[in-house]
C-alpha cells in the first residue's frame, strides 16, 4: 500500500437522466462539488463531450467558473479540455481569467481525444488531425502562453501570464505516458472506461519521468467508478444504470441514463458481455466495507497517488450519499477521522 495519503477527487460529465432537463442536470453537478468539498475531495473536474444528447459538460471552462463561484476551497477543473479542439492561445485565456477570479483552486488537465464523433470533430475544427498529432506542440504553446517570461512575445495571452495553473496529461493508452513523463506532469488515466493499458501505462510513466520545475516526482492520477450504498444488493442495484449506459456505447444508443432495475437475466447478459468487463474493469460497487476492500487492493496494485471517482447513477440523491460515503471510506483508508 502507498504509505503516503492517497488524494480523491471527482470526475463529473453532467450526465442527463431520463425525465431530466440539462437544467436541473447542471444544478445537481454544482450541489454534489458543494457535498464532495465537505467531504473533502480535493478536486472536481469536468469532462469535455461535443454531440452527446444526455451529456451537458460540453463548455468546460463555463462550467469551471459555475462551480468555482459556488464553492469555497475545492479544486475545479478540467478531465479534460480536448486540446486538438481548441486554440492554446483561446485556453490559456479562458483558464488564466479563471485563475484570477479564483487563485489556487484551478486545474488545466489537457486530452488528445476528440471528446466525441469523427464528423463533429472536423465540424469543431477542419484541421483536427493535424492538431491532435501536435498534441505536444499545443502543449508547450500553452506552457508559454502561462509564462511570465512570455510577456515579450509578439503573441502573449496576457492574462494567462504568470498565473497559478497547474497542467495535467490525461491518457488512455501509453502515448501521453511517455509525454506525461518527458515534460515532468502529473499522468491522470481514464481506467474508470479504458483499462487495458492501465499498468503499462503507469509503468512507462514511472521509469521515464523527468523532474521539472512543476513536478519533482512521478504523481498519477486514475479513474475509477465508485458506486457505494448502506448494502451490497441496493448497490449492485444501482449499478444497472452504468451497465445500461455503457451497453449503449457499444450499440451505439444514446438514451439518457436508465433508472436502476433489478439484475435480471437479460442484464447479467449484457454485463457478461466481454467489452463490457474490459470497460468496466474498475468499478468498485457495494457497501463502504466492500468497497474500502476493493479500493485498498487497487491502490496497493497501481500505487496510484489519486483516485478521481466517476459516480455515474440516476438518482440524484443516490449519487449524493455515494459521494458521501466514499469519502468517509478514503478518510478511513488515510486514517483520518471525521469532522
Amino acid at each position: 500500500m502507498n504509505p503516503q495519503k492517497i488524494t480523491y477527487s471527482i470526475l463529473e460529465l453532467a450526465l442527463v437522466p431520463q425525465g431530466g432537463t440539462i437544467k436541473e442536470t447542471l444544478n445537481n453537478s454544482l450541489a454534489l462539488a458543494i457535498k464532495a468539498e465537505s467531504s473533502n475531495y480535493t478536486r472536481y473536474w469536468f469532462a469535455e463531450h461535443h454531440n452527446a444528447d444526455h451529456i451537458g459538460s460540453s463548455a468546460t471552462s463555463i462550467l469551471i467558473g459555475y462551480v468555482a463561484e459556488n464553492t469555497k476551497t475545492i479544486r475545479v477543473g478540467s478531465g479534460g479540455v480536448m486540446l486538438p479542439n481548441h486554440s492554446p492561445l483561446i485556453i490559456a485565456e479562458q483558464f488564466g481569467t479563471l485563475a484570477h477570479l479564483y487563485p489556487n483552486r484551478i486545474d488545466l488537465g489537457l486530452g488528445r481525444a476528440p471528446g466525441t464523433d469523427p464528423q463533429t470533430a472536423r465540424a469543431i475544427r477542419s484541421d483536427f488531425m493535424e492538431a491532435a498529432h501536435s498534441f505536444p506542440q499545443e502543449i508547450d504553446k500553452i506552457q508559454k502562453y502561462f509564462s511570465g517570461e512570455n510577456k515579450n512575445s509578439k503573441v502573449r495571452a496576457t492574462i494567462a501570464e504568470g498565473t497559478d495553473v497547474p497542467l495535467y496529461i490525461l491518457g488512455s493508452s501509453t502515448d501521453s505516458a511517455h509525454l506525461a513523463a518527458k515534460k515532468g506532469l502529473p499522468y491522470a488515466f481514464a481506467s474508470h472506461f479504458a483499462s487495458t493499458h492501465l499498468f503499462h501505462a503507469l509503468s512507462i510513466y514511472q521509469q521515464e519521468f523527468q523532474p521539472s520545475e512543476f513536478l519533482k516526482r512521478p504523481y498519477t492520477l486514475a479513474g475509477v467508478n465508485i458506486i457505494v450504498a448502506d448494502t451490497d444488493q441496493e448497490a449492485e442495484k444501482l449499478f444497472t444504470t452504468l451497465i445500461q449506459m455503457f451497453f449503449g456505447v457499444l450499440t451505439g444508443s444514446k438514451d439518457a441514463l436508465h433508472p436502476p432495475t433489478e439484475m435480471t437475466s437479460e442484464l447479467k447478459g449484457m454485463w457478461q458481455h466481454p467489452s463490457l468487463q474490459q470497460m468496466l474493469k474498475y468499478s468498485f460497487v457495494g457497501s463502504k466495507q466492500t468497497v474500502k476492500k476493493q479500493v485498498q487492493e487497487f491502490l496497493a496494485e497501481t500505487q496510484a497517488n489519486e483516485l478521481i471517482a466517476v459516480s455515474t447513477l440516476y438518482a440524484f440523491e443516490d449519487r449524493i450519499k455515494s459521494v458521501e460515503l466514499f469519502g468517509e471510506i478514503m478518510m478511513e483508508i488515510n486514517g483520518e477521522t471525521k469532522q
